[in-house]
């Protein structure tokens, strides 16, 4: 399911919001004051805290000197998927219904 919002502040050019199961990614371009363009990339996982909803967020910040090598670096690795799918290792895998649990505050 996909859902676009309209810009809220100056800074913020263009939204779009993408639901995906228990998260939601946003895709938001912003300009800078020097009307330079870059894209933040946010996801956002409800979770429980206290036995309160909450929401997990993880932002990345985009640059448009960035764009080409991050734009061939996510090609290159959903390629590799596809082609590691053709596997016997990783030919099951699309139909699993479990998913990783990482605590990305275990990586740092």
């Amino acid at each position: 399911m996909e859902e676009e919002k309209k810009a809220v502040r100056n800074d913020e050019v263009y939204s779009k919001v993408v639901r995906a199961g228990k998260r939601t990614y946003f895709f938001d371009v912003k300009s800078t004051r020097n009307n330079d363009l870059y894209v933040t990339l946010t996801e956002s996982k409800k979770t429980t805290y206290n036995g309160q909803p909450s929401y997990q967020k993880h932002k990345l910040f985009l640059y448009k000197e960035d764009f080409e090598k991050f734009t061939e670096g996510l090609q290159d690795a959903l390629n590799k998927i596809e082609e590691l799918k053709q596997t016997d290792e990783y030919s099951d895998a699309s139909d699993s219904t479990s998913y990783t649990s990482v605590d990305f505050d275990e990586l740092s």
